[in-house]
């Protein structure tokens, strides 16, 4: 029998994030100014925003905790990793990362780019020229393609690099967009801000997502299920606890799961937003979790490291994390989707094989028990993070234009030249805010459009 969500009801999943919200605006009807839908990076910075502004309003996350693709587990050594984000790009502009240093988190600057391996050994200073001016090149001729008006896909685009091709492509495709550049527009990737300047957290994104959400309402384990906008007085929402009312909302689902009608929409959404969700579909990125106690392999702390490589069958290490023992692997694209659904047998193989080629020197690699995201799989993500099909760079756009006056979409698909980051998504859920705050009727000033970058 459906029942609204009242107050004690926010309350509860309140305590469940060990907060103390400020209760007052909440009403104890199940009635708010503002709903928000899901609690990962886009709908903490509007829950964030709307709660400054002193207005009523919950944030309704489908799982049981908050974060979304931010996201630590413990491994059986009891050593935390990170299942998701764990560099956060755009740090003067970063909603999350102004909380860390609001609250003093640690933050420090890992070392920037990658090392770069041919084989068995470290490439050399002319290898590496050759490969910057390879990168370059292919990223400026995709940019050309994009400024004349061809929206196409950006492996059409790639000019002929020789054998630095199969490398460019993988850090061009599956590395920055998810997807292989035979699935990338090349109007969205010409947008994409350059996103050198990453900073981590020394006490991890655990620390940070505890503080992010401590002074929100937040109910966990409230799946969306319907949103009717039908009334003109209020929009009704449907969940898995109950049904609660709203005078606008702010829709922070991912594009996947929106295509996937687990949220129906009640009249119809307009063909130009159902279309974008399937448009900016996420793509595949998934992260292999390993320990090598002892620095076997003698890196720094937090360097990455790829390979030169003939096609997308690639992938790339983050040695030392944090200065611990732990390693990532991360895999994308098609080959991070086949790979991903290998099992464990094939991915260890995987990855002693790839440990043996380049760093083994005839010394047989052991590494302990591998973990392995799967957030393709989660029913609330559905994927990595989204990338423009070709031709469908103008669905950011679309996907950032209210719909019946009252809906609001926020995620970093949302947000044109900072998509596929916590900060995009971050800036997308406050830019929301500030256009819910707006339709209330409460004075907010815009945030500056973002200067569309060019990578380099």
């Amino acid at each position: 029998m459906s029942h609204s969500l009242t107050r004690r009801d926010v309350l509860a999943g309140a305590v469940a994030l060990a907060a103390g919200p400020a209760v007052s605006a909440l009403s104890a009807s199940g009635d708010f100014e503002v709903v928000i839908v899901g609690a990962g990076a886009a709908g903490i910075a509007a829950a964030r925003r709307i709660a400054a502004a002193n207005r009523s309003y919950v944030v309704l996350e489908a799982a049981n905790r908050a974060g979304g693709r931010i996201a630590s587990a413990t491994r059986p050594s009891g050593a935390v990793y990170d299942r998701g984000a764990n560099r956060f790009s755009a740090p003067i502009r970063n909603p999350l990362v102004a909380i860390a240093r609001t609250e003093r988190l640690r933050v420090y600057e890992p070392p920037a780019g990658w090392r770069l391996y041919i084989g068995a050994r470290e490439a050399r200073d002319g290898e590496y020229d050759d490969f910057t001016v390879s990168l370059r090149r292919a990223s400026r001729t995709i940019a050309a393609v994009a400024e004349l008006g061809r929206d196409t896909t950006a492996a059409r685009a790639l000019p002929d690099l020789g054998d630095w091709q199969g490398t460019v492509a993988f850090v061009l495709g599956p590395l920055s967009c998810a997807k292989d550049l035979e699935d990338v527009s090349t109007v969205d990737l010409s947008r994409a801000e350059d996103r050198s300047n990453d900073i981590m957290l020394r006490d991890g994104t655990n620390a940070l997502l505890m503080a992010a959400t401590k002074p929100l309402a937040i109910e966990l384990n409230t799946a969306v299920q319907r949103i009717d906008t039908s009334s003109r007085r209020r929009v009704e929402i449907g969940t898995t606890k109950g049904t609660l009312t709203a005078r606008t909302v702010v829709i922070t689902a991912s594009t996947s799961v929106l295509a996937s009608d687990r949220i129906r929409f009640s009249p119809s959404l307009p063909a130009r937003s159902a279309e974008a969700f399937n448009r900016l579909s996420l793509g595949i990125y998934e992260r292999i979790v390993f320990e090598l106690p002892g620095n076997p392999l003698r890196f720094n702390a937090d360097e990455r490291v790829i390979f030169k490589t003939n096609d997308s069958r690639s992938l790339m290490f983050h040695m030392r994390v944090g200065g611990s023992d732990l390693v990532y692997a991360d895999i994308a694209g098609r080959f991070g989707r086949e790979l991903s659904a290998a099992g464990e047998a094939a991915i260890t193989n995987f990855i002693i094989e790839q440990l043996t080629e380049h760093f083994g020197s005839g010394t047989n690699i052991r590494i302990n028990k591998i973990e392995v995201t799967r957030w393709s799989k989660e029913p609330w993500v559905l994927g990595g993070f989204s990338a423009a099909a070709p031709g469908a760079a103008a669905s950011r756009r679309a996907l950032m234009e209210p719909v019946s006056d009252r809906l609001f979409f926020a995620g970093e698909a949302a947000h044109e030249t900072m998509w596929g980051t916590v900060a995009g998504a971050g800036l997308s859920g406050e830019r929301a805010a500030a256009a819910a705050l707006r339709y209330l009727g409460v004075g907010v000033p815009q945030e500056p459009a973002a200067k569309a970058g060019r990578k380099s």
